[in-house]
C-alpha cells in the first residue's frame, strides 16, 4: 500500500463457531435517537500504550438499501479472514488467544486484584496487536502476572494450554515478530509464521532467485500468497487458497463475496468480485494481477473495497502479504475537492526534484478519494491506516493506474480525541504552537494526499532493475515510505496548491507541516520506543532518517538548530526555503537508489540516519512524555451492522450501531468469524 498510518494525532500532528452467515430477523432494531447518542464520543478506553477509539459511518442514510446491503456483505467477507491475521503473525496466536478467551469469559474468582487487571491487559494486547507481538514495535509483550496465577486461572476455568504455546508466554524465544537486522538472520531471527521454522534466510534467496526474472515486463507478487517450508530438505510454498492453506476462512470470504456480486454497483465492479473469488478459488497470482487491473480501473460507484493479502511489511523479506479488508463509503464533498490533486499528477511529476530519466513519461489513472470506512479486518485494525494507494505491483501502477484513498472519518475520529498538551511541550514556541493549531490538520491531509497520490505513483525503475523488495531487500519499505514523504513535503509549500484551490496559504501549511515533520521524526515518536531499543518499524525509520538526515545535511547553514531552554531539547527550524532544498535533494537520492537498485547506497542511508537512537535524548524525551495521560497508540472498534429482514429472509434495512466495549466486541467477533483450527 502503501500504508499511512496515524500516530496519535498530537504526535503526528503535524492506529468454535463457524463464520456466521445472514442473521436472523432482530426482534428489536434501536431507534436513530439511541444510535446518534452512542457515536458522540470517539473515546472507549485505554490500557497499556493504547487508547481505543470508534468511528461513525457519515451519510450512511444517503445510500440506497442495495448499497447498504453491499457493504454489509463486503464487511462479512472481511471478518471472516480475522483468524488469518493471527496465525500470520505467529504460529501459537490462534491457541493462545482461545485459551484467554475461554479464560476471561469462564473465571469466576475475584476480578479486582492485580493479577485480575494484569491478565485482562494482556488479552487486550493481544486482541489489538492480532497477537502475542507489539503491532507496531514487534516486540513480544511480556504479562506482569506470574506463571503460579496463570496456572491457577488455567486450572480454575478447565482450560487447556500446553507445551510451545504455554512456555512462549514466559520465555525468552521469539520475541521479535519481525527482525530486519541482518546480522540476525531476516528469517532465523522472526517469529512472524510466514516461514516453516527450519526456513533460513538463504533458503529463502535461493527459492526466489530461480523464479526471478528482472527483465519480465509485467511480473507476479512472488510468494505473495503462500508461507515457505521445508520438509525432507525440500522447499516449496503452501498457497493460501481454497482447499489449500487457509482454505475454510477462504472459502466463507469466498461466500460473502459471491453474495456482494449480487449487488454490485455496475458490471465492472462484478466483474473484479469474480476475479477476486477466481483468485481466492486458484491461488493463481497471475488471476491477483487480473483482479488488480479490474480494481484499479472501476473509479465509478460510491462502494470500494480492500480485501486479499496485500502488505508485505510484516515479512523481513518482504515477499508475502498480510490479509487486510477495508470497506470504503465515498466522501462525496472532500472526494470533489480532493480529486483535482490526481488529475495534477503529471504536473508534480514533471516538477519533481528526480531524475529525468527516472520520471514517469505518463502517470496513468492516479484516482484519489477520501472515503469513510465502513468496517476493518486483518491488518487494518484494530489498528488502521488513515490513507492507502493500491495496487502495490509496480507495472500495473504504471500501465493501468492506482487508487489512493484518505480515510476521513478516521481522521476525523482521531482529531475529535485530541488535546494540545503534549504539542505544547515539544513545539519549541507559541508561534510554532499557533501554526499547528490553525493548519496543523489541513496540512496532514494534504500531505496524505501528496504521499498517496503522487508519492506512491511516481518515479520508474530502470529497464532490467529487479522489483524493489528485491533489490533494496529489508530496506524496500522504508526507502519507499521515505520516497513518499519527501514528494509530499517537497510540494506542500508550493504555490501551486494554492492555485489548484486546496490549500488556503502555502508558506503558513508549509511551515507548520514542516515543524510537525521535524518534531516528530527527531523526537516525538520516540515515545513508542522502549529506553535502549533501535527502530525497527519501516514508518518509524523512514520519518527519523527524512528528519535526522536534514539535520545533518543543514547544519552547515543552520537550517535546523538543535536548541536546549530550561533543560529541555528542541529542534527548531530557522530556515524553510533550505529545507525544501534538502528535502529535494534526498527526494531525488532516493529515487536514484530505487531505479538503480543501489542496494548499499539504500542500506547506508537506512542504518545511518533511521535506525539508531539518542539514547539521552530518548531518555529524556520519554521523561517529558510521562506526565501525559493519553496512550500513545490509537485503534478503533467498528460500527456494527444490523440487518432487519421480512418473513421470507430477505434484507429490508441495515442499522448502523456501536459496540458495548472493545472487550465486547473481540470476545463476539471470536464467536462469530472463528474459522480456522488452533493449528495451520
Amino acid at each position: 500500500m502503501k500504508k499511512i498510518l496515524l500516530l496519535n494525532t498530537l504526535i503526528i500532528s503535524l492506529l468454535f463457531f463457524s463464520c456466521k452467515t445472514e442473521g436472523k430477523k432482530e426482534d428489536k432494531k434501536p431507534e436513530a435517537k439511541e444510535v446518534l447518542e452512542k457515536t458522540k464520543s470517539t473515546f472507549v478506553e485505554q490500557f497499556a500504550d493504547v487508547r481505543i477509539l470508534k468511528y461513525d459511518i457519515p451519510q450512511w442514510e444517503k445510500l440506497s438499501l442495495k448499497q447498504q446491503k453491499l457493504v454489509y456483505y463486503l464487511t462479512q467477507a472481511g471478518l471472516c479472514g480475522r483468524d488469518i491475521m493471527y496465525d500470520q503473525n505467529y504460529r501459537y496466536n490462534l491457541k493462545i488467544r482461545r485459551a484467554l478467551e475461554k479464560i476471561y469469559t469462564s473465571f469466576k474468582g475475584d476480578k479486582k486484584t492485580k493479577d485480575w487487571k494484569a491478565f485482562e491487559t494482556y488479552l487486550k494486547q493481544i486482541w489489538f496487536a492480532n497477537g502475542i507481538h507489539h503491532h507496531y514495535a514487534n516486540d513480544k509483550f511480556k504479562p506482569e502476572f506470574s506463571k503460579e496465577y496463570f496456572n491457577t486461572l488455567l486450572k480454575e476455568t478447565n482450560t487447556t494450554l500446553k507445551g510451545e504455546a504455554y512456555d512462549v508466554i514466559f520465555n525468552d524465544k521469539d520475541i521479535k515478530k519481525v527482525n530486519l537486522d541482518a546480522k540476525k538472520g531476516l528469517i532465523e531471527g522472526s517469529a512472524v509464521n510466514f516461514y516453516g521454522t527450519n526456513v533460513t534466510t538463504k533458503d529463502v534467496d535461493n527459492f526466489y532467485a530461480k523464479l526471478t526474472d528482472p527483465n519480465d515486463k509485467t511480473p507476479i507478487e512472488l510468494g505473495l500468497n503462500s508461507k515457505l517450508v521445508k520438509e525432507n530438505g525440500k522447499v516449496f510454498e503452501k498457497v493460501w487458497k481454497s482447499g489449500g492453506m487457509y482454505g475454510a476462512a477462504i472459502d466463507k470470504i469466498i461466500y460473502w463475496l459471491k453474495k456482494a456480486k449480487g449487488v454490485a454497483e455496475n458490471e465492472k465492479q462484478a466483474k473484479a468480485f469474480d476475479a477476486l473469488i477466481a483468485y481466492y478459488k486458484t491461488g493463481d497470482l497471475e488471476k491477483w494481477n487480473d483482479y488488480n487491473i479490474l480494481w484499479a480501473t472501476n473509479t465509478e460507484g460510491d462502494i470500494d473495497y480492500i480485501n486479499g493479502f496485500i502488505e508485505v511489511y510484516n515479512d523481513p523479506k518482504g515477499y508475502r502479504g498480510s490479509y487486510e479488508s477495508i470497506v470504503e463509503i465515498k466522501d462525496f464533498e472532500m472526494s470533489k475537492k480532493m480529486a483535482v490533486v490526481a488529475e495534477s499528477a503529471q504536473w508534480f511529476e514533471d516538477h519533481s526534484t528526480i531524475m529525468d530519466a527516472h520520471k514517469k513519461a505518463n502517470v496513468v489513472g492516479v484516482s484519489y478519494k477520501t472515503v469513510n470506512v465502513a468496517g476493518e479486518a486483518g491488518d487494518s485494525s484494530p489498528s488502521t491506516p488513515i490513507g492507502v494507494n493500491l495496487p502495490n505491483n509496480n507495472w500495473i501502477r504504471v500501465v493501468h493506474g492506482s487508487k489512493s484513498v484518505s480515510l476521513g472519518n478516521i481522521i476525523d475520529s482521531y482529531n475529535n480525541a485530541g488535546g494540545t498538551s503534549r504539542l505544547k511541550e515539544f513545539a519549541f514556541s507559541d508561534e510554532e504552537v499557533k501554526y499547528e493549531e490553525k493548519y496543523g490538520a489541513l496540512a496532514d491531509k494534504l500531505h496524505t494526499a501528496l504521499h498517496e497520490v503522487v508519492g506512491h505513483a511516481s518515479g520508474r525503475i530502470n529497464n532490467g532493475v529487479g522489483q524493489p523488495k528485491e533489490t533494496m531487500k529489508n530496506y524496500a519499505s522504508t526507502l519507499e515510505e521515505a520516497r513518499a514523504d519527501l514528494v509530499g513535503l517537497y510540494f506542500l509549500p508550493d504555490e501551486k496548491l494554492v492555485e489548484m484551490g486546496i490549500s488556503p496559504d502555502a508558506k503558513a501549511i508549509g511551515r507548520a507541516a514542516y515543524d510537525g515533520y521535524i518534531r516528530n521524526g527527531m523526537m516525538m515518536q520516540l515515545v513508542r520506543l522502549d529506553l535502549g531499543k533501535d527502530i525497527e518499524e519501516a514508518h518509524m525509520r523512514n520519518r527519523q532518517l527524512v528528519a535526522a538526515w536534514a539535520y545533518e545535511k543543514g547544519k552547515k547553514d543552520n537550517v535546523i538548530e538543535k536548541v536546549t531552554k530550561d533543560n529541555k531539547t528542541y529542534f527548531v527550524i530557522r530556515d524553510y526555503k533550505k529545507l525544501r532544498v534538502l528535502f529535494g535533494q534526498l527526494l531525488r537520492e532516493i529515487q536514484r537508489i530505487k531505479s538503480e537498485g543501489d542496494f548499499e547506497a539504500g542500506k547506508a542511508l537506512v542504518e545511518t540516519y533511521g535506525v539508531k537512537v539518542d539514547q539521552k535524548l530518548h531518555a529524556e524525551v520519554l521523561e517529558r512524555n510521562s506526565k501525559f495521560k493519553s496512550a500513545p497508540y490509537s485503534g478503533f472498534v467498528n460500527p456494527v451492522l444490523i440487518v432487519d429482514k421480512d418473513s421470507d429472509g430477505n434484507i429490508t434495512s441495515v442499522i448502523v450501531t456501536q459496540p458495548d466495549s472493545f472487550a465486547a466486541q473481540m470476545l463476539d467477533y471470536a464467536n462469530q468469524y472463528t474459522t480456522l483450527p488452533d493449528e495451520n
